[in-house]
């Protein structure tokens, strides 16, 4: 909800000081409203102060008065703007409805309500009228100083009403200050009958009403550009509120629209205590009757009725003939306003999610593994479906669990959550349908199994969208829509499911090429009959290791060759020697530490490459565990078979090569050297 307007209290609209600020310059020119503005310490406000929309302090319109009577140097200065209020443009809408009351008499009986849409400080009361004449006395409320200047713009002011007429203005045939000790300003107003005046033709120029019509249709028109050329909601919403403050004075105006993206309505307000704000919204919204002190009318035109607008004034005062139609012809501005900048948001949100989904092509096409699929779908999905957060799960067949893989917003502690925490079919229902029927889920917190809402709670999410991720009659996971509390859209499927089905059917194209390339990488990188490393990624990691090891650093390279390797594939055959490999490859891995990298390099020749060694002796004893791991037979056709190995080791040194190559000759040949010198030892 939002509050607009400033600091200042609103105790004097802004009609009241936009019209002192019109006398000043057009008696003054700008350089006399510059010194006005100086001398009452209003220079940081000079652009707010001709806006009528705009309410100000009872200090800040007096400061103003003192300052212009001084610029000016006239003492009668204050009565002359209230006579000349007319023709500076006072009200326009207020005119109109005055105007409409028939004679001066019935203007004169409606001034406590016209005088409440200039100030919320004073109060009016009308003590008698006849058809040539009015008393009427204004009351200041307790706190306020009385200012001899406000009494006189005041005397001014009512003598103007027979003016809207046609009538010459009305004279103060008597009057009691309360400068001069009174608590109430009372003033005797007399006007000529119309009868009375000699007939004669007015200028039409000259004609307050028609003068009053053109200054509402400016500002009409000025409301409808300046709407029509927004292109924020909110901000559109904010000059709504504003510029209906111009429409129909009041001291307070309320707004509440739907929201175009669904969630929580929008209100807009101005003069209205925070604390009141939400009840009165709400009533607002409900088509509740705020009483007899607010003018409500739709917001609406002949596509759609976006919400309600109120003019608002203290209790007591309420609204004048006439001001419903007004500011109801201003909400029809609003409304075409709203029409069009939905219309353009709309265009360009599909514009925006055409470039997404290009762009997700795009990047899918260039995406080589599951992880980096993962990233650009959950990235993606906001802007193509209008959610506050999106994800992507992959199944796992091996532990049959949906495991969290990407996250829209990683960096907050809920995605954090979401990543570590897989969901099983035992304990989610959703998920066992999902594998049945490989149909789309709307879960929401209030009517999901237990085990999601718990979910959906410690991930703070109200409610999502899952679509499954299946190729063929294989289940690759799901991707999600969500939303965070008050922005869920009121319909969940239709549009939004069809867009996130969309994105699902990319997802799903781009796993499979994912794992079709991982597949075809691994075969490229590894050993098909033992699952090792071969050559290729035993010299990548051998590198990249280097890389990253310190001048200070120790790595090691251990080259494995195996005894009697020959023999058994002569004897036993092919098959056994196979199964010896593999054997082989198992014990390798046992030994070895978490981080060493195992490979078969070719035949029957191995290679593990240590890196962070505390030190260079620790290569040599991990040489010792693997050769150690060949002291057991292997069990081959139903045979005890003893099959050895040479171990040759390499260590890295601060003045020898940094060369992949370069160590894993020199580890070749020191087990060449080991292998001579076994054979040696056996002929001896």
């Amino acid at each position: 909800m939002t509050s607009i307007g400033h600091e200042e209290a609103r105790e004097t609209s802004g009609a009241t000081i936009a019209g002192v600020l019109r006398y000043v310059r057009r008696h003054g020119g700008d350089g006399a409203v510059a010194e006005v503005l100086r001398r009452a310490g209003l220079e940081h406000v000079a652009a707010e102060l001709e806006d009528q929309s705009r309410w100000w302090s009872y200090d800040t319109r007096i400061r103003l008065f003192v300052a212009a009577t001084e610029v000016l140097q006239d003492p009668d200065a204050l009565f002359a703007m209230g006579t000349s209020a007319l023709r500076s443009g006072l009200g326009h809408s207020l005119l109109l409805v005055l105007r409409a009351l028939g004679t001066p008499r019935q203007v004169y009986r409606q001034l406590p309500r016209s005088a409440a849409r200039f100030t919320t400080v004073q109060s009016m009361h009308v003590r008698e009228t006849s058809p040539t004449s009015a008393t009427i006395s204004l009351t200041l409320a307790e706190g306020y100083e009385h200012s001899a200047l406000d009494c006189a713009f005041a005397r001014g002011l009512a003598i103007t009403v027979p003016v809207i007429f046609g009538l010459p203005q009305g004279v103060v045939a008597s009057s009691a200050c309360a400068s001069d000790g009174s608590r109430t300003c009372v003033y005797r107003v007399t006007w000529e009958r119309r009868s009375r005046l000699r007939r004669r033709r007015r200028r039409r120029e000259d004609d307050p009403e028609l003068m009053a019509l053109r200054g509402q249709l400016r500002t009409l028109q000025s409301a409808a550009g300046e709407l029509v050329g927004s292109e924020d909601l909110d901000t559109v919403l904010h000059r709504i509120v504003a510029r209906a403050g111009e429409a129909v004075l009041a001291p307070a105006h309320l707004l509440v629209v739907d929201s175009p993206d669904g969630g929580a309505p929008l209100v807009h307000a101005a003069g209205i205590p925070e604390d009141q704000l939400p009840a009165l919204a709400e009533r607002l919204l409900a088509g509740e009757d705020l009483g007899p002190s607010a003018v409500v009318v739709d917001v609406a035109s002949a596509r759609r009725r976006h919400g309600r607008l109120a003019a608002i004034y203290r209790t007591g005062d309420g609204p004048m003939s006439d001001e419903q139609t007004m500011l109801a012809a201003y909400a029809g501005h609003a409304a075409a306003a709203l029409d069009l900048l939905i219309a353009l948001r709309g265009a360009r949100l599909e514009a925006e999610r055409a470039g997404a989904l290009l762009a997700l092509a795009h990047e899918l096409a260039a995406a080589s593994d599951a992880t980096a699929v993962c990233d650009i779908v959950a990235a993606t999905l906001p802007r193509v479906v209008g959610c506050s957060g999106a994800s992507v799960m992959l199944w796992d067949p091996t532990l049959g669990q949906l495991q969290g893989r990407s996250s829209a917003r990683p960096d907050r502690p809920q995605g954090e959550h979401f990543l570590s925490t897989p969901l099983r079919p035992e304990d989610t229902p959703e998920l066992i349908g999902m594998l049945t029927d490989r149909e789309p889920r709307i879960l929401g917190v209030g009517t999901s199994s237990p085990a999601v809402a718990q979910f959906l709670r410690e991930i703070d999410v109200t409610d999502v969208v899952a679509v499954p991720l299946v190729a063929g009659t294989t289940f690759l996971g799901v991707a999600t829509a969500s939303w965070d509390t008050g922005e869920t859209p009121p319909e969940l499927g239709g549009d939004v499911l069809a867009r996130l089905r969309g994105v699902g059917d990319q997802a799903t194209t781009a796993l499979q090429k994912a794992r079709l390339l991982e597949t075809v990488r691994h075969q490229a990188m590894h050993d098909a009959l033992t699952g090792l490393p071969n050559r290729v990624l035993f010299l990548e990691r051998l590198e990249t290791t280097l890389a990253g090891t310190a001048p200070e650093g120790h790595l090691g390279v251990l080259f494995c060759d195996l005894d009697r390797f020959k023999d058994v594939n002569d004897s036993l055959g092919h098959a056994a020697g196979d199964e010896l490999l593999r054997q082989v490859a198992a014990r390798l891995r046992a030994v070895v530490r978490p981080g060493d990298t195992v490979a078969r390099l070719s035949g029957d020749e191995f290679a593990v490459v240590l890196p962070d060694l505390p030190d260079p002796a620790d290569a040599r004893r991990l040489a010792q565990r693997v050769s150690g791991c060949f002291s057991e037979p292997f069990r081959l056709e139903g045979r005890q078979v003893d099959v050895g190995t040479s171990v040759g080791v390499a260590v890295l040194a601060a003045d020898g090569p940094r060369s992949a190559d370069a160590l894993l000759r020199e580890a070749d040949a020191a087990m060449y050297r080991q292998k001579q010198h076994r054979g040696r030892a056996a002929a001896r």
